[in-house]
This record gives C-alpha cells, sequence and structure tokens, in this order.
C-alpha cells in the first residue's frame, strides 16, 4: 500500500472514530435533554430537572459539533458552489477543489488558534461554570485536539486535491 492510501485510510479511520464520538455525545446530549425536561414535569412526584443540564448540554455539543467537521471535510461534505462545472470543465473544477481546500484549511486553522487562545483565557481567569461550578477551560480542551485533527485533515484535502487536479489534467490531455 502506497503512503498516500495509508495516510487516506489512517485518516478516514481517525475522522470515522471521531464522528462516531460525537454521535455518541450527541445521544447522551439528548437523553440529559428529555430526563431534565421530563423532571420538571414531574416536579410533584418528587423529581426535578438535572441541576446544570444547560452547562452539560453547552459542552457536550461543542464536542459532538468539533467531532463531527473533520469526517465532514473528508468526504466532501462542506458546501461547494459547482454552477461553473460544465463550464470550466474537470480541469477547473479541481483548482476550484484546491482552492476550496486551501481556504477550509486557514479557517480550520483560524478556529485551533482562536480556541486555544480561549482556553488560556479561560484557564487564566479561572472561570468556572454557573451550576456545576466545573473549570469552563475543559470543554475547549476536550475540542482542541479534535480542532486540530479539523486541521490535519483540511491539510490532507489539499493535498488530495492536488493529486486530482494533476490526474484530471492528465486525463484532460489524453
Amino acid at each position: 500500500m502506497s503512503p498516500y492510501h495509508s495516510i487516506s485510510s489512517g485518516l478516514d479511520q481517525l475522522c470515522r472514530g471521531l464522528a462516531i464520538l460525537g454521535g455518541g455525545v450527541l445521544v447522551a446530549v439528548m437523553v440529559i435533554v428529555v430526563v431534565s425536561v421530563s423532571g420538571r414535569a414531574l416536579i410533584d412526584l418528587g423529581l426535578g430537572p438535572i441541576p446544570g443540564d444547560f452547562e452539560l448540554v453547552e459542552v457536550g455539543t461543542a464536542i459532538a459539533v468539533f467531532s463531527f467537521l473533520p469526517w465532514c471535510q473528508l468526504k466532501r461534505g462542506h458546501v461547494s458552489v459547482d454552477v461553473l462545472q460544465t463550464v470550466i470543465g474537470r480541469r477547473g473544477d479541481a483548482v476550484l477543489s484546491v482552492l476550496y481546500n486551501l481556504l477550509m484549511t486557514g479557517v480550520a486553522g483560524l478556529i485551533l488558534w482562536r480556541l486555544w487562545a480561549g482556553m488560556q483565557d479561560k484557564i487564566t481567569y479561572s472561570e468556572t461554570t454557573f451550576i456545576l461550578q466545573f473549570p469552563v477551560w475543559w470543554g475547549y480542551a476536550a475540542c482542541v485536539p479534535i480542532a486540530g485533527v479539523f486541521v490535519l485533515v483540511s491539510a490532507w484535502t489539499v493535498v488530495r486535491s492536488v493529486v486530482d487536479c494533476m490526474s484530471a489534467g492528465q486525463k484532460d490531455a489524453a
């Protein structure tokens, strides 16, 4: 197996695992919401909402969203404009794909940078959540490595797009 295919396969497995993790976290968030809302409705029976439910939902949703981004990027799931594809041809479309992936890599890097800076800020000021009193930076810390994978995957998609662009040029020449 070539290094290109080994890297591609490894990233596919990593992104798939993160997406499954994100799905699990999303299911947990859903259960928290259902139990908490049900507890509010059954307060007369001695039940009640889960304390800090909104804090748990907030962190869980962030983790889930970040977990899905690498998979979406790897599988070309982000929105792209294909209106010009018939006009510019396969090679032009491949060039646009390189540009789109370069742009996404820049955006992913910006997100990672600002997420890291935000985490440092939350650590510096020892900010905690209102109800549960857990440090806010924990949520950031959970998302930083996933955002790092997003940057890595986005950079890989640039490489993949360049390879596709070169092969589109060879097909056009043939």
